[in-house]
């Protein structure tokens, strides 16, 4: 069964582009820094993202966008540097707030970080026990199938994530992250591995998710494509710190010649790609 997010997105795609104004922001990253001994992965990194907006952070491997996204989860420790979510010091929360605070997120893991002795059904109920009100037997059959559909992956909810393909298996990521409906979702290298026909369909996912449940969003990639199609807005990170940010458009067409030389870089490295897949789809 196909989702309806991307029945929703049939070609042609149309990419957000517009901005999201003048609302509240649930994430504000001031001055953050993160080493590991005497390398310095992050210098010196501000952002913030909006309510109900998509910030797609780009970079080269190594240039620290993971490490970013960790931290904001607290999976790691800043060095130095604030963090703010819904209007909260993380710092300087107790632990029970910073708990209420981070449930309040959804993380899709780059590897998906799935129990593959689970099955289809089992991995998406397995979350459901860290909800405050324990939903009955009935609204959990219903949580399940409601995050299937969004996926579309209904015909697979019995099937184990080993008799799933790569893109399958990111899907029901993406599904069993969202059956909590987070209020802020962060996305790790969400089409890391995955052919340019399955990335799209992922990007799309992403899209569809933030239009329904009006979601903020970080997708951390070095997938320009997938950051056009979803994101609202682009941060480029160079060497730990940030050095542009803006609209696709803006980006693609800024005065800054490293800025427009990954723009370029990337466009010949999706048609080499493309035109590969297609020899291989010949075959």
């Amino acid at each position: 069964m196909e989702s309806p997010f991307l029945k929703a997105a049939t070609p042609p795609i149309e990419p957000i582009q517009e901005q999201i104004g003048q609302q509240t922001n649930v994430i504000e990253i001031r001055h953050l820094k993160k080493s590991f001994d005497d390398h310095e992965v992050l210098k010196d990194i501000s952002i913030e993202v909006a309510r109900g907006e998509t910030l797609a952070v780009l970079g080269k491997s190594g240039a620290g966008k993971s490490v970013l996204i960790k931290c904001i989860v607290a999976l790691l420790e800043p060095d130095a540097g604030t963090i703010i979510l819904f209007g909260k010091d993380i710092a300087a929360s107790g632990k029970k707030e910073q708990t209420g605070l981070h449930n309040r997120i959804g993380f899709l893991f780059q590897g998906g970080a799935l129990y593959d002795s689970k099955s289809v059904r089992e991995n998406l109920e397995f979350p459901l026990r860290n909800l405050k009100i324990k939903p009955s037997l009935e609204e959990k059959d219903k949580l399940v199938v409601e995050a299937l559909t969004n996926v579309g992956l209904t015909d697979a909810i019995d099937k184990m994530p080993s008799e799933l393909s790569g893109g399958m298996r990111k899907r029901l990521a993406l599904a069993r992250t969202l059956i909590q409906k987070p209020e802020i979702m962060l996305y790790d290298e969400p089409t890391t591995g995955l052919d340019p026909i399955t990335s799209r369909e992922i990007s799309r996912l992403i899209l569809g998710v933030q239009e329904k449940y009006q979601t903020s969003s970080i997708i951390i990639t070095h997938d320009i494509e997938c950051a056009n199609i979803a994101a609202n807005r682009i941060v480029l990170i160079r060497d730990g710190l940030c050095v542009a940010s803006g609209t696709y458009d803006e980006l693609e067409n800024s005065d800054d010649e490293w800025v427009r030389s990954f723009f370029e870089w990337h466009a010949d490295h999706t048609k080499a790609t493309t035109a590969m897949q297609g020899k291989k789809s010949a075959r």
